[in-house]
């Protein structure tokens, strides 16, 4: 099979990782299978020298209107997406169509949203310009959380490094598991995360309570997936009513004590299933689901796997010496 073409989009104050992250896995394909894998070609409106937001300079291989026929456009993001040169968005527009594959990492969705790429699909981007694109362009049904969303011919990821992510995932697409994994142990990160994890752990994700007792119940949670965390329970322990700790910490979290909880104990799974070879029925008294069929739904409904298949995918084998 002849080398897929993979065309990145430079631009002045582009964001210098989205472009190196996924060149650097691209480029590993080769080696890691053997074959052909990938050829990467970089190109600018010009083709002249592009400035990243960092101060580098990046010189690409063409013009746009010289560029060959990609199999894989990317598109990368950075501050050059806030005010871009309108022949930019003209030319994604006509071009991008045309190749088999779209994919933008960062605010590069913000791209593919003024030329229209995106209408009626769905997409993600880096979580601080989420809601901006979805108010800018309701056309888009824009999902905040996921590291990177496909749909159909088009992928979107969100900052920065979950371009990395989304092309170890393409290379696994196109050229199986170990190559992937191959790349990703060369490049010394891992190849674990699936595109609907959640851009942040659930502490992250959720605003720090102001209030001493919110913010060790918080922690507790955290620290106890297994325990009693029912509203009831957690109530006590900050020393408030059940109702009055409820509105309490979904006004200063913004999530609800169940949801919260919820988030934890995913979380909490996931990790066990990927670092320890402790069975699904032993996780799930230890995360506090009780059973294997509560903690499978709770897999489906949060990250659209089964405990079983998310192990089989991203377990990290024990290294032998």
């Amino acid at each position: 099979m002849p080398p897929r073409t993979v065309l990145v989009l430079l631009f002045d104050d582009v964001q210098s990782l989205d472009v190196t992250g996924p060149v650097e896995v691209f480029a590993g394909a080769g080696p890691a299978t053997g074959a052909a894998g990938y050829r990467v070609r970089t190109a600018s409106l010009d083709g002249a020298a592009v400035r990243t937001s960092s101060g580098l300079t990046l010189v690409p291989d063409h013009a746009l209107a010289d560029a060959p026929a990609p199999h894989t456009l990317l598109v990368p993001g950075g501050q050059g997406t806030r005010t871009p040169d309108p022949r930019l968005v003209d030319w994604l527009r006509t071009a991008a169509p045309r190749a088999e594959r779209i994919v933008s990492v960062c605010t590069g969705a913000i791209l593919l949203a003024r030329a229209g790429l995106l209408d009626g699909r769905r997409a993600t981007t880096h979580w601080a310009y989420c809601a901006k694109l979805a108010q800018d362009h309701p056309e888009i049904e824009v999902q905040p959380d996921p590291i990177y969303v496909r749909d159909g011919n088009v992928a979107t990821s969100a900052g920065v490094t979950a371009g990395i992510d989304l092309a170890l995932a393409l290379v696994e697409e196109d050229h199986g598991r170990d190559a992937a994994l191959t790349i990703a142990r060369h490049l010394v990160v891992f190849l674990r995360r699936p595109g609907n994890q959640a851009q942040f752990s659930a502490q992250l994700a959720a605003q720090t309570a102001r209030r001493e007792p919110l913010r060790e119940v918080q922690q507790w949670i955290t620290e106890h997936p297994g325990d009693d965390l029912s509203v009831d329970s957690l109530a006590a322990r900050a020393r408030l009513s059940p109702r009055h700790f409820a509105r309490a910490f979904q006004s200063e979290t913004g999530l609800t004590p169940g949801k919260y909880v919820e988030r934890v104990r995913v979380e909490h799974a996931r990790r066990l299933l990927e670092d320890t070879t402790d069975g699904v029925e032993e996780i799930s008294r230890s995360t506090g689901y009780g059973t294997s069929e509560a903690m499978r739904r709770a897999f489906l409904k949060t990250l659209g796997t089964s405990p079983a298949e998310y192990r089989r995918r991203f377990h990290a084998p024990r290294a032998t010496t």
